[in-house]
């Protein structure tokens, strides 16, 4: 159904529209020279990114999972650990932890390697549960608390995630208030036939990865963020974006729904989503272009509807796409 905008509301202030436009190309097109033909996983992770939410890259192994991320985190003059999960890391590996100190006689905290703008957590499914549930104040707050001591990460500050769905062997399946911690969850797929070619041309005497620059630093990060916050929702969008939540908790095929804060995060990505299209408004075509990146990994089918979406498309991304086209939209969206 044809959708009329009415919005006549101005750009947000602060960054111009064309600074905005400039710095979001670049650095897509940066991360695109080593991601060959995905620019829908690029888009993902920049939405993400700019949207301050923490992303989760999840597919088979070798399609270039920890490539994306590590791409996205060379674009940017910040600070960027990467944590290799495994069942022998611990909690205090990636927090950090309380060391006595000799000469002070006093307890000094050395921080862990979450300490940083840009966090590859590489087979985060690898770890065990308790280490797995260190990053959830991190990713939730924006801190973290060691020995009754609050600690603040630095900003911008976003975790990139990576897990293999298939493998089964020695993993831990990340608990479902973690995984609604997750903004976005993002499939890398496999290649074309032309880019893997070209992927094969390019990379066989040299890594991509070390002839990418960094296009911005942390604080033009915050200012392409602060420009993104100030999109306009209209309320009928923002109706629309409730409606679709709520129909998931009251779908029949679904035992658990979207959360509140799965709609929040539907409603943030869906900003930055608008200025990357270069509007300074949200339309609905933007809430229903993420629901399934930003939902998906969030539900949890009844058991029935698991047991019929094998081997058939009777999956929980089939039914996000029935509520899409069963959900009114909303004819206008004006201010």
């Amino acid at each position: 159904m044809e959708q009329t905008t009415t919005s006549t509301t101005a750009a947000p202030a602060g960054m111009s529209p064309t600074a905005f436009a400039e710095l979001t190309t670049a650095i897509a097109t940066e991360v695109s020279r080593v991601i060959d033909g995905k620019p829908e996983a690029v888009r993902g992770a920049l939405v993400t990114l700019l949207a301050e939410g923490h992303l989760l890259i999840e597919d088979v192994p070798g399609v270039g999972k920890t490539m994306l991320a590590r791409a996205l985190a060379a674009t940017v003059d910040a600070t960027v650990r990467r944590i290799q999960f495994t069942p022998d890391l611990l909690p205090g590996d990636v927090t950090g932890v309380s060391v006595f100190n000799p000469v002070d006689r006093e307890f000094e905290f050395k921080p862990g390697a979450v300490f940083a703008n840009i966090v590859i957590a590489d087979e985060i499914n690898r770890s065990s549960p308790k280490t797995q549930s260190a990053l959830l104040e991190a990713m939730e707050e924006g801190q973290v608390t060691v020995d009754g001591h609050t600690h603040p990460l630095p900003d911008p500050f976003l975790v990139v995630a990576t897990q293999n769905p298939l493998e089964m062997e020695g993993t831990y399946a990340l608990p479902e208030a973690q995984r609604d911690r997750f903004m976005m969850r993002i499939s890398m797929g496999y290649p074309d036939p032309a880019a893997e070619a070209q992927m094969l041309r390019e990379r066989d005497t040299a890594n991509p990865l070390t002839s990418l620059r960094a296009v911005v630093d942390a604080a033009r990060v915050r200012e392409l963020i602060a420009w993104a916050r100030r999109v306009h929702v209209s309320p009928p969008v923002e109706q629309y974006a409730v409606s679709l939540a709520q129909a998931t908790r009251a779908h029949p095929d679904l035992r658990l729904g979207a959360s509140p804060r799965a709609t929040l995060q539907l409603v943030r990505a869906a900003k930055v989503w608008a200025a990357l299209d270069s509007r300074a408004f949200v339309i609905p075509d933007d809430i229903s272009a993420l629901l399934v990146p930003v939902f998906a990994h969030r539900l949890i089918p009844t058991r029935a509807t698991s047991v019929r979406g094998r081997g058939t498309p009777d999956t929980v991304t089939s039914v996000l796409q029935r509520l899409i086209a069963t959900v009114p939209v909303p004819l206008s969206t004006g201010s």
